[in-house]
């Protein structure tokens, strides 16, 4: 029988432990990657948590998976064996119901998320749908396209989908594993870029990431800053904090636009008076297609936008999760199998 290391989250909270497991063959439709690189994003806090509904144990975090393609599955004739490929959150699409149909595949019914409805990246082997792989340009490598299938697609194709346009005002709430790409592809799509974080020490990285402007939340209304600016078309929320996005929302020009794309259960203390007097918009942003991704890279590619990573062996990996877990992270951590 052949097997592969991966990590086994045993239950909810459950320690980190690399675990040897089968190795099977791919079904129709599927493929196996032997993974090379695999990010380590906040959201895998939640899955270890246990927060997210319907979930199997143990559990193999990761949804920022690059690798090759090791063994095709029946079906699969658009990919040979060998192929540079990456996996996001958007780990594959039903093809059947509504959304689907619609061609909305990233709010497909039935999506399949890497380590939610199967066993993620956090391991040297993972079996994927074919319709979650998005091919790697030749000019980045597999440590760099990894963050690209979550951190680096949501942040550009947020912006992207976005009502600003080049010569805009854009704000970008948080400089972590998201928001150090949202600043780089702000400022790479032509927009005027504003990072918020939290103290003074961030503001060098802030402008060496391509920040036009700096301001540090703790030293005063966010918004009343953004005011003196004068105001943002959109505020880019990528932490997970419901009150620190709504606190950039009286920075916003008529019809701005609020994108949340950090995670939180809290609700937004936002209330309908604030919305309606300017216009403004409150969107949530989930990730992208796998073809995204691929359109997320390419840009990437161009513009020279990349991923600051810190790459750790799989074996370290309780380490490492540690470190982000930690806010030590600078700015996303990569396992490397």
């Amino acid at each position: 029988m052949s097997t592969h290391q991966a990590v086994h989250v045993q239950s909810a909270g459950a320690a980190l432990k690399l675990v040897d497991v089968e190795t099977t063959s791919p079904p129709r439709d599927h493929v196996r990657l032997a993974v090379s690189a695999c990010g380590i994003c906040g959201t895998d806090r939640a899955f270890i948590s246990g927060a997210f509904p319907n979930m199997a144990w143990p559990l193999t975090p990761g949804h920022e998976i690059a690798g090759t393609i090791a063994e095709l599955g029946a079906d699969v004739d658009n990919y040979v064996v060998g192929d540079r490929v990456a996996v996001g959150w958007f780990g594959g699409h039903c093809g059947k119901c509504i959304p689907c149909r619609k061609g909305d595949f990233i709010h497909c019914q039935n999506l399949q998320v890497p380590s939610w409805q199967y066993p993620g990246g956090y391991a040297e082997s993972v079996t994927v749908p074919a319709n979650a792989l998005a091919r790697i340009p030749d000019e980045l490598s597999l440590a760099e396209a990894a963050p690209m299938g979550c951190a680096g697609v949501t942040t550009y194709h947020a912006l992207r989908e976005s009502r600003a346009v080049p010569g805009d005002r854009v704000a970008v709430l948080g400089i972590g594993g998201l928001g150090h790409l949202g600043v780089q592809f702000a400022r790479a799509m032509g927009f005027e870029t504003i990072a918020i974080a939290r103290g003074p020490d961030k503001s060098e990285d802030a402008r060496a990431l391509g920040a036009h402007g700096y301001i540090d939340s703790t030293a005063g209304d966010v918004s009343d800053a953004l005011r003196g600016l004068g105001g943002v078309s959109v505020v880019l929320g990528t932490v997970g904090s419901a009150t620190a996005m709504a606190e950039t929302v009286g920075g916003l020009l008529p019809h701005g636009e609020l994108i949340a794309i950090g995670v939180s259960a809290d609700p937004l203390p936002i209330s309908p008076m604030q919305l309606i007097t300017p216009g403004l918009s409150v969107t949530g942003h989930a990730s992208g297609t796998a073809r995204d991704i691929e359109e997320t890279m390419q840009f990437a590619v161009q513009s020279g936008v990349r991923a600051r990573i810190q790459e750790r062996p799989l074996d370290q990996v309780a380490d490492a999760y540690a470190a982000m877990e930690q806010g030590r992270a600078r700015y996303r951590i990569v396992l490397m199998v």
